[in-house]
């Protein structure tokens, strides 16, 4: 009988409301507002840099091109600027802009492009926004059709884990989409 009561006792006493999982927690980034100032720069053009990159210390000379390094090491990242002149080769230089941004589709879960044009500054390209654990979440190409083209790439000193790097990827984006609006060619 007292083992009956017992049962009973714990049945009636322990049982409570239903357990309920505990909401999923969200990592909470806060960036500061970007603040932008031309970069001037020894390449033919110049554009808006966020203030939070690290100042542009050196042009590197590549094969048939320049570049330089716009670096965000609070974010550990990096935005990477290829510029070349164009000499009957644009279509070319955009097939192999295109093709760099091609790679990433084994990693990548998609990868949408959305065409800017800016006429009145003579500034047309593409920027491809890559989903997915791809090495890139973002590249682009801009030129005037005659004689510039500058293509860029956002990367991280990461692994890519597209979950840990998105918040950082979609402020660095709205830098990029800046780079873009902002590129002005020098006349010579």
């Amino acid at each position: 009988m007292k083992r009956v009561v017992l049962i009973w006792s714990i049945l009636l006493f322990g049982c409570g409301d239903d357990p309920l999982p505990k909401p999923k927690a969200h990592l909470r980034l806060d960036y500061p507002i970007a603040k932008y100032k031309e970069a001037l720069t020894p390449l033919p053009f110049t554009f808006d840099k966020n203030e939070l990159a690290n100042p542009i210390s050196k042009v590197k000379s590549l094969r048939n091109s320049k570049g330089i390094d716009i670096n965000y090491s609070a974010l550990k990242a990096t935005i990477y600027l290829t510029y070349k002149p164009i000499n009957n080769n644009l279509d070319s230089l955009i097939r192999d802009a295109q093709n760099l941004t091609q790679k990433h589709t084994m990693k990548a879960d998609e990868i949408s492009q959305n065409i800017f044009e800016n006429p009145k500054t003579k500034v047309y390209g593409m920027l491809y926004e890559i989903g997915g654990d791809a090495a890139s979440q973002s590249q682009f190409y801009v030129t005037d059709s005659t004689n510039h083209f500058l293509s860029g790439s956002l990367y991280f000193y990461a692994t890519p884990n597209y979950d840990s790097i998105y918040p950082a990827a979609e402020y660095l984006k709205n830098d990029i989409k800046r780079i873009m609006e902002s590129v002005r060619w020098k006349t010579k």
